[in-house]
């Protein structure tokens, strides 16, 4: 038996990147996928990849009506909904003298406020179920912070944040909710940043897959025991500073 047999699982932001990988891999493990995105030609040709298994819709994340839609999607299309995965996210940057406030809004926007409408929305349906999960696509960034990169760090602590109150919140009803850390990624919002030689300890740049895996532990049975914590994929990053050899 696979670990998604009969499970249906919502994921944000899933039609490239780690979100791509994401929902492959829990197809591939037995599962049903709602892909959703912004980038409707990527996610509708994934979802015609995937087969019967997986369906796309678009998703806005900052828009309450369209989170709602994919969760109506899920279970019209699959029967339910047992998993979220707050997947969407963006980075930008710049120096306190330059980063607007339009700069601050739409990130926080995006990354914060989206997983929480989204946490909003699936809540409902994730209680109906005997165990259910959340995993809330965070950051190292959401452990310490990074000079230039002001509504990135608050956005990623903040989700950091929320995934504890909504463990708290949900835990009795059987819902378990936790955060991933990843360092740097090679995913297409990673490219042209240098991460190919970051200098951490394991000194590479991580592939998409490497945090699937976790991710997928976490919104499986096999994490019956964790919620709300944080679970760090940063090639060493956070582990201190000094020589790498």
């Amino acid at each position: 038996m696979s670990r998604f047999d009969g499970k249906v699982v919502l994921i944000s932001g899933g039609a490239r990147g780690m979100g791509e990988t994401h929902c492959r891999g829990i197809v591939a493990e037995g599962g049903k996928v709602v892909i959703s995105d912004v980038l409707d030609t990527e996610g509708q040709a994934l979802a015609d990849e995937l087969g019967d298994n997986a369906v796309y819709t678009h998703l806005d994340v900052t828009k309450e009506d369209d989170w709602n839609s994919a969760v109506k999607l899920a279970v019209d299309t699959f029967g339910g909904l047992n998993v979220l995965i707050n997947n969407a996210g963006i980075v930008n940057f710049g120096t306190l003298d330059s980063y607007t406030e339009k700069d601050w809004s739409l990130i926080i926007g995006i990354n914060l406020t989206g997983a929480f409408l989204g946490i909003k929305a699936a809540a409902p349906e994730l209680v109906k179920n005997e165990t259910s999960s959340i995993v809330n696509i965070s950051s190292t960034a959401g452990m310490q912070g990074y000079a230039a990169l002001h509504g990135y760090t608050a956005s990623k602590f903040g989700l950091r944040g929320i995934t504890k109150s909504v463990a708290m919140e949900l835990g009795s009803q059987g819902v378990r909710v936790n955060s991933v850390h990843p360092g740097g990624i090679r995913t297409p919002m990673t490219d042209g940043l240098g991460l190919d030689s970051p200098g951490t300890p394991i000194n590479r740049i991580g592939e998409p897959e490497e945090v699937t895996k976790m991710v997928l532990f976490l919104a499986s049975d096999d994490a019956s025991f964790s919620t709300g914590s944080e679970f760090i994929i940063d090639g060493g990053t956070l582990a201190g500073e000094g020589a790498v050899g």
